[in-house]
């Protein structure tokens, strides 16, 4: 699975390049825009084809998900301990973790986790400098939780990354930062689907 996951901050031509990931098979797209007030957020999902919601991945404004029929939220590992147990029943959640062990104590209810940072980050400059993420993998114990590896995937290193003991990948500098960010989705599906 290679997830994308939305930049904070706008850039140009963002919706239509969402709604052309999803035309090349994008399995899903995480919503994460922190600062962006619940109407601007309504206003965005509108501008993603409808057929595509279902895809959605809400961070925030968790009241939209009905709206927009999706049944996906994320949830901060900061957020975890607080989340209602209601969430859990009626959603398809998935959370954050910095570290193998935190991976190997989620319980059933989430779908999978995304762990970070496995490279240096491509979008936050100095982020994820001697990571050993991907060296801890292999002490992964939980197997009723997808395990997705997030920072510094790009095309040329997401053969290392499928490798690994992970379900899957999030891309979000390497499209984001990308000149062409459709090509570069399709060469980093194309190198993980070559193993």
């Amino acid at each position: 699975m290679i997830i994308v996951i939305t930049p904070e901050q706008s850039v140009r031509n963002e919706n239509e390049i969402i709604n052309e990931l999803f035309k090349e098979g994008l399995e899903l797209l995480h919503i994460r825009k922190p600062a962006m007030e619940v109407e601007t957020m309504r206003k965005y999902i509108h501008s993603i084809q409808s057929d595509y919601h279902e895809k959605l991945v809400l961070h925030n404004h968790y009241v939209l998900a009905e709206e927009f029929g999706t049944s996906r939220i994320h949830c901060k590992e900061a957020e975890r301990p607080n989340i209602p147990d209601h969430f859990l029943d009626e959603y398809r959640v998935s959370t954050s973790v910095h570290g193998i062990n935190d991976f190997n104590t989620l319980d059933s209810r989430w779908e999978y986790a995304m762990i970070s940072p496995v490279f240096p980050s491509i979008s936050k400059a100095g982020y994820g400098t001697g990571t050993k993420i991907l060296e801890s993998i292999r002490q992964r114990e939980n197997d009723h939780s997808g395990l997705i590896a997030l920072g510094g995937i790009n095309q040329y290193n997401i053969e290392t990354v499928f490798s690994a003991d992970v379900d899957g990948a999030a891309l979000l500098g390497a499209v984001w930062e990308s000149e062409e960010p459709i090509k570069t989705y399709i060469q980093c599906r194309k190198n993980a689907l070559t193993l």
